[in-house]
């Protein structure tokens, strides 16, 4: 854990390094409330933005050094989260699937998300730096459901994306129907 530390110190602006702290806030808190390993939670949000800041074309010249599907080129929305579950893997020795998944995921979510992911994932949109429409909502929800919150996240997700011509990507439709198949299956 101190060498990630030490990575972000390093290499994290002041303003990138308060929003990691903060999504490590939030993700110990919804693991707590929720019944996740915290540590892990915390490991998780640690790795989860290692690569948010890289420059683009730095980012592509990860995308095929790990040999990443191309749909992560000229994306670092995008790409940030699965180059920093390879390199977490390749660098620092961490092997844990649900570790991996978390960070690799932690944009876009995905179909079946572990308890983990969907702590960072919450986690990642509601931290207390985060200020935009609709975040008390999401905030709040939390408090009583996390696959609600997380519903409600990736609808947002999804309405802020197509309203502005963005790529989307099919991982995070996946998500959103996985989650509403889980609501409508427990009668919400």
């Amino acid at each position: 854990m101190d060498s990630i530390e030490t990575y972000i110190k390093k290499n994290l602006s002041e303003k990138r390094r308060k929003h990691v702290y903060g999504v490590v806030h939030t993700a110990q808190k919804l693991a707590g409330q929720y019944g996740c390993d915290r540590e892990k939670a915390k490991l998780a949000a640690l790795f989860h933005d290692m690569f948010r800041s890289t420059p683009v074309d730095v980012l592509n010249m990860y995308v095929r050094q790990l040999e990443m599907d191309p749909v992560y080129l000229d994306n670092a929305n995008l790409a940030h989260g699965p180059i920093a579950a390879k390199i977490m893997k390749r660098d620092y020795g961490i092997t844990d699937p649900d570790l991996l998944n978390a960070v690799r995921y932690h944009t876009t979510g995905r179909a079946g998300m572990s308890l983990l992911e969907k702590v960072l994932y919450l986690a990642d949109a509601i931290e207390p730096g985060r200020n935009y429409p609709g975040v008390e909502e999401i905030r709040k929800r939390a408090e009583t459901s996390l696959d609600d919150a997380c519903l409600l996240s990736m609808e947002r997700s999804i309405r802020y994306i197509e309203e502005r011509g963005l790529f989307l990507h099919e991982d995070t439709i996946k998500a959103r129907e996985d989650l509403k198949k889980k609501g409508e299956k427990n009668g919400l």
